[in-house]
């Protein structure tokens, strides 16, 4: 183990027990091996469109296993309450659950290290993803609208685990000495890469992008790719110290789980 022990969580998960041990060292500032810069949009369809034209394909884990799950929440339900068959119908829905984060965190990581070592810049939009997964229910006096439509986007982006990505980006670009730059995510698939032009008649559909000025046409996502890249470049040209702009550039601690 390198460096000073500065402190050991122990942690229950799963049935499982872990234990995180943080470490304390100096490190020499790392220089990025790669020189390109990439813009990322995440979405639904596609987890991740790069500004070159690729994309990741989304994992889906909790989407996958949903039926599955409710099915042993229900017979979780129909068990007398601590008796000895609901602990272990209790034991089943908690390993689903246990499943289903473990196979999105694998997912995340290695999506996250893939970009992050082949990129020295990456530009992504600055989502507020707990604003864009609130509830549409509303309240009596106020009832939500498509609360059963909205219910269903909430579910996918949570499942998307997009909060975590930009997390692991931002820890995994400072460990290779890149950057990682949020930018507004204002009319990114709107904006003709182009022209510039932009309209909401721009995006046909939700994977159709053609300007009705220049007549421009791609992939709704590769257009928000390209212009989440075009912004960054342009705000650090800038050198813009708005707080629309989160760089990270600290060095992270290092952490190792036993």
């Amino acid at each position: 183990m390198l460096g000073e022990v500065r402190n050991v969580t122990v942690s229950q998960s799963g049935g499982k027990w872990f234990a995180s041990i943080q470490t304390q060292r100096e490190v020499d500032v790392p220089l990025p091996t790669a020189t390109s810069a990439i813009g990322v949009d995440v979405g639904i369809a596609r987890f991740a469109t790069l500004s070159d034209g690729s994309h990741i394909a989304p994992l889906n884990s909790f989407k996958k296993h949903e039926k599955r799950l409710a099915r042993y929440q229900r017979r979780m339900a129909r068990k007398k309450k601590f008796s000895r068959n609901w602990k272990k119908a209790k034991a089943r829905v908690q390993k689903l659950h246990t499943d289903i984060a473990n196979a999105r965190k694998d997912f995340l990581h290695k999506a996250s290290a893939t970009i992050s070592k082949n990129h020295a810049l990456v530009c992504i939009e600055d989502l507020q993803v707990l604003n864009m997964s609130k509830s549409a229910r509303g309240t009596i006096e106020a009832p939500g609208k498509n609360v059963r439509a909205k219910a269903a986007l909430n579910k996918a982006i949570l499942d998307q685990g997009w909060g975590e990505f930009r997390r692991q980006l931002e820890y995994k670009m400072a460990w290779s000495g890149g950057m990682l730059l949020a930018v507004p995510a204002h009319n990114t698939s709107r904006t003709c890469p182009c022209c510039a032009h932009v309209a909401k008649e721009n995006r046909k559909t939700q994977a159709r992008f053609a300007c009705v000025s220049c007549g421009y046409k791609n992939h709704a996502d590769i257009v928000g790719a390209i212009n989440i890249l075009e912004r960054g470049q342009r705000l650090l040209a800038c050198a813009d110290s708005s707080p629309e702009v989160r760089a990270s550039w600290q060095e992270p601690a290092e952490a190792t789980t036993w």
